[in-house]
C-alpha cells in the first residue's frame, strides 16, 4: 500500500511517501480502506520527535491520527463492524497511522461515519472534537449556565470546543485573531475577543471554565479571569499548580484517550445538526509537506485534510 512515512526524526523533508505492507490485523481489530485522513498538531510534534520520549515508536513510522473510509476486513473477535460499514476514527497513536491507503484500529477506538458527512469532512472530526469532548465534559464538568473561555476558537480543537460548549448550554467566550472574528461568531461563540487589538484579561471576569489550547504566558494569564473554585484546562502543558491553588482555582492537563463511544456520541450530535466539521484545507497524500507547512504556521482556519482515495 502507499503511504507517508518517516524514518527518523527532523523537518518536513522527512516525510516520503513510499510502498509499505499492509497492516496487521489483531484480533478485535478492522482494517479500514481509508479515503481520507487529517493533518493535527501532534502528527509534526511526533515528526519533530517532541515525544519521542512519551509514546513507544518504532520507525519507519507511518504519522496521522484520523482517518474515514470503508471496513475491509474484521478480525475474528470484532462485534461491532463489518465488512463494508461507513467509520470514522482515531487510532491508538502508539501504532502505525492514517496517511496511508489502509490502517488497522481496535474496534473500541471506531465509530460508524455521520451519515451526513462526506469522507473528508469525517476525516476531520475525531482527533480534534474528541479532545474538545475530553475537555469540557471529561475534564471541566461544563453544564447549563456556565461561561466557558476558549482560547483559539478558530483553530482545530476551538473551532469543535465552541460548538460542544454550546450544545452543552454554555455560554462562550472565545480568542482568535481579527481575520476569525466573524468565523468564530458563526460556529456559535456569544463573544469573540480579537487579541491582537484587545487583552482578554481586561474583560472577562469569574469565568467558570478556560480551555487552554496556546498554553505559555496565554495559560498564566488565564488563571486571572477564572472565578475561584474555576477550572483551567489544557492540552499544551500542565498548569502551575502552586499558582493554580495560590488564585483558588483547578487545573488539569491531559493527552487525549480515544474512545469509539464518546466518539459515536460525537458523530450523533453531527447527524442532529448541533455540532459540524469544519474543514479549512485539503491536500493531497502526494502533498502533505505542504499540509504540515500550513500547520506548522499556527494559521489554520479549522481542520486540514489529507484525500486518500
Amino acid at each position: 500500500m502507499k503511504a507517508v512515512v518517516i524514518d527518523g526524526y527532523g523537518n518536513r523533508d522527512q516525510l516520503k511517501l513510499t510502498d509499505m505492507p499492509m497492516p496487521e490485523l489483531r484480533d478485535t481489530d478492522v482494517l479500514i480502506e481509508i479515503h481520507a485522513a487529517s493533518v493535527n498538531p501532534v502528527d509534526w510534534k511526533i515528526r519533530r520527535g517532541y515525544l519521542r520520549n512519551r509514546l513507544n515508536h518504532r520507525l519507519p513510522l507511518i504519522l496521522g491520527w484520523d482517518a474515514a473510509g470503508i471496513v475491509k476486513k474484521v478480525g475474528p473477535r470484532v462485534t461491532r463492524f463489518k465488512k463494508g460499514d461507513a467509520v470514522f476514527t482515531r487510532p491508538d497513536i502508539e501504532r502505525n497511522g492514517t496517511y496511508a491507503e489502509y490502517v488497522a484500529v481496535d474496534e473500541s477506538l471506531v465509530a460508524h461515519k455521520p451519515a451526513r458527512l462526506s469522507f473528508e469532512e469525517a476525516a476531520s472530526v475525531p482527533l480534534a472534537a474528541l479532545t474538545a469532548r475530553e475537555a469540557l465534559i471529561d475534564h471541566a464538568g461544563v453544564k447549563v449556565g456556565d461561561t466557558v473561555l476558549i482560547h483559539a476558537g478558530a483553530g482545530g480543537v476551538g473551532s469543535y470546543a465552541i460548538q460542544i460548549a454550546r450544545t452543552l448550554g454554555a455560554r462562550v467566550i472565545t480568542t482568535v485573531s481579527g481575520r476569525n472574528v466573524e468565523f468564530a461568531g458563526q460556529l456559535g461563540a456569544d463573544r469573540v475577543i480579537d487579541y491582537t487589538v484587545e487583552d482578554f484579561t481586561q474583560s472577562v471576569r469569574d469565568a467558570d471554565v478556560v480551555f487552554d489550547t496556546v498554553g505559555g504566558e496565554v495559560q498564566t494569564r488565564s488563571m486571572d479571569v477564572l472565578k475561584k473554585g474555576g477550572i483551567l484546562v489544557s492540552v499544551i502543558q500542565p498548569p502551575d499548580q502552586t499558582l493554580a491553588q495560590q488564585k483558588g482555582i483547578r487545573s488539569a492537563y491531559f493527552f487525549l484517550q480515544p474512545d469509539g463511544e464518546k466518539l459515536a456520541q460525537i458523530g450523533k450530535w453531527i447527524d442532529e445538526g448541533k455540532i459540524g466539521p469544519v474543514v479549512g484545507a485539503v491536500f493531497s497524500l502526494e502533498d502533505v509537506v505542504r499540509a504540515h507547512e500550513l500547520s506548522e504556521s499556527g494559521h489554520a482556519r479549522g481542520k486540514i485534510v489529507l484525500k486518500v482515495r
